[in-house]
């Protein structure tokens, strides 16, 4: 009984024993089936990583395409309208001829030759500086203006007729006050540019404070802040985004009516340099001002605005 049992017992042991090596080279193969899986699986999650940057990469393709393309068609738009106009035209110089010609004038834009025959670079140096000045002094005195027809009542409701009938009046229509009382045609065109700025940074300014929410003044009142606290801890950064709005919108309307005021007073600057390119029958360099002046408006907008931006509460 006793051997049998251990016998049978034995019998028992042994199919575990020889079993043992396979379960362990199921578990080996189950082992290295997950391994395979898992290789499967990484090779698998990597290759959406690769289409991913496939797809980004054409979204922005995509993106350049479709910013890029229309400005180049609309440019090609323009010079072929332009070239079928100087066809019909023998008077008017085409795009090639304004190239060669724009090739010579800023292949030397500095040269001056007596007060009246300067190249283009100093033409647009003397109106950025006129600007410059006249800007300069509308932004010195417009803008407090702004924050106390804002801030007060009483100065609103004193100052609101004057400048609804000042305000429509052409900036040009100022130039003869200019020459009279400055005797110049220097200081007269900055006058002009002083009267068409300062009427934008005024209104703007004042918008902005009248829109500052009444809380914050009453938290002022409550805290006994001085008037000056107000304007530099409440006002000022509530009421920047429309004083920059103001000060980009007098800046647009001051590059444009330099020209004109250039145009009448004469000197060097760029809108004398159109008028005496039309005396001398250059067209071609009439359509390079032109060009010049946009692009410079432009740079001056987009300085502006890239200063705004940076002074913006949305754009933090």
């Amino acid at each position: 009984m006793t051997t049998a049992s251990l016998t049978s017992g034995l019998v028992a042991v042994r199919p575990e024993a020889e079993s043992a090596p396979v379960v362990r080279g199921e578990v080996t193969k189950t082992e290295d089936s997950k391994m395979g899986a898992t290789t499967h699986t990484d090779k698998a999650a990597a290759a959406p990583a690769k289409a991913d940057d496939s797809v980004s990469f054409d979204t922005h393709l995509g993106n350049f395409v479709r910013k890029v393309i229309p400005p180049l068609l609309g440019f090609a738009l323009v010079i072929g309208v332009w070239a079928l106009v100087a066809m019909k035209s023998a008077d008017f110089p085409g795009p090639g001829k304004t190239w060669d010609a724009a090739v010579v004038l800023f292949s030397d834009p500095f040269y001056s030759n007596g007060p009246n025959d300067q190249g283009i670079g100093w033409n647009i140096l003397s109106s950025l500086k006129r600007v410059a000045i006249g800007f300069g002094v509308a932004a010195l005195v417009g803008i407090p203006l702004g924050f106390i027809i804002g801030r007060f009542a009483f100065m609103n409701s004193m100052l609101e007729p004057i400048i609804s009938i000042l305000r429509p009046v052409s900036p040009l229509a100022w130039l003869p006050i200019g020459l009279m009382v400055f005797k110049a045609a220097d200081p007269a065109s900055t006058w002009t540019i002083f009267i068409c700025s300062i009427w934008p940074m005024i209104l703007n300014t004042a918008q902005g404070v009248q829109r500052v929410p009444q809380d914050y003044l009453n938290v002022a009142r409550v805290l006994n802040l001085s008037e000056f606290k107000i304007i530099t801890k409440i006002l000022f950064p509530s009421v920047l985004p429309y004083m920059l709005t103001g000060i980009r919108l007098s800046i647009g309307t001051a590059w444009l009516v330099i020209v004109a005021a250039e145009m009448l007073t004469g000197g060097v600057g760029i809108g004398f340099w159109v008028w005496d390119e039309w005396n001398n029958l250059k067209v071609e360099h009439i359509i390079i001002a032109i060009f010049v002046i946009g692009i410079v408006g432009l740079l001056l907008e987009q300085l502006l605005l890239l200063i705004a931006r940076r002074f913006s509460y949305g754009a933090n």
